[in-house]
């Protein structure tokens, strides 16, 4: 079988990302398998899991928004910003209100600066950080920009609170519950975490890990197109095909503004994905930018 697509896994806690990916692996060698975005092994929820060639999409899966329930525990901290580290008293929780958290919320929307957690997979000096601070060596993280489109308070039922949590690509739900803990002046550590949706991919169409064997992933593949569907589509002869599988532009033919410089997908007669262009507003024609095998 050729295998190349998507499977949304409801991942398990308790187990890692890559754990789930290599679950998959075992299935669908010799092709190749990856996840487009981790979920820490405390998390469960939507994992999306490329196969194949359709390995080539997972950065833009990542750029999807994501949807998150978030469960924080008042009055601890920890190396994780989560309880699966040791955790150390942080301050008095009991005065904490429903409405304090909710006139903080605000603050955090939009376009904001977030620190990763020490223990998380970002590089520093082209190390991981969780690697470096489990030597026991400093981790300095920097602050980097962040997008929060929504963040609604759920539940109150202290010393815990529940978030539900619309954001862009690198966000830490993790830190946020931390910096929310801090403006509290108590501290707040992440107890629990659902990824709800990636993009089009969300909770309620996600297969189980454990029901998983060659069938049923095949049965439960989406094909690469779902996740570009929403820009604009070129479809090529089997002349242009060979072009842009050998990185040549083609003329752009396409039904957009004139001055629309973004990606295109490339189409075959079935209207299956092929790749990916840009468009070059000037000049009119399509650049391959990602091109997917024909087979694995």
């Amino acid at each position: 079988m050729s295998w190349c697509g998507l499977v949304n896994i409801n991942k398990p806690t308790g187990i890692s990302s890559r754990k789930v990916v290599d679950c998959v692996q075992q299935l669908v060698w010799p092709a190749k398998a990856g996840h487009a975005g981790t979920l820490d092994p405390l998390a469960t929820g939507v994992l999306v899991v490329c196969v194949g060639s359709a390995t080539r999409l997972i950065s833009h899966i990542q750029s999807g928004r994501k949807r998150y329930i978030g469960r924080f525990l008042l009055g601890k901290r920890s190396p994780t910003d989560d309880i699966d580290a040791e955790m150390v008293e942080g301050g008095a929780w009991s005065n904490v209100t429903a409405n304090q958290i909710q006139q903080l919320l605000p603050d955090f929307l939009g376009t904001i600066q977030q620190t990763p957690p020490r223990i998380s997979a970002v590089k520093v000096g082209g190390h991981r950080a969780y690697k470096l601070a489990r030597r026991g060596e400093a981790v300095e993280l920097q602050p980097r920009p962040v997008t929060i489109f929504s963040l609604k308070l759920a539940e109150f039922q202290p010393p815990e609170f529940e978030l539900e949590i619309e954001c862009g690509s690198g966000t830490y739900v993790r830190s946020l519950g931390r910096d929310l803990g801090e403006r509290l002046g108590c501290g707040a550590v992440m107890s629990k975490l659902c990824r709800m949706s990636v993009g089009p991919f969300t909770l309620s169409h996600s297969i189980l890990l454990d029901s998983i064997d060659r069938l049923s992933l095949a049965q439960a593949l989406t094909p690469p197109l779902a996740v570009v569907a929403d820009l604009p589509r070129r479809s090529l002869d089997p002349t242009e095909i060979c072009m842009v599988r050998q990185g040549q532009a083609i003329c752009s033919k396409i039904d957009c503004d004139v001055n629309y410089g973004g990606e295109v997908t490339l189409l075959d007669a079935d209207q299956t994905l092929i790749g990916i262009a840009v468009r070059e507003a000037s000049s009119q024609r399509l650049f391959p930018k990602v091109i997917l095998h024909s087979t694995p």
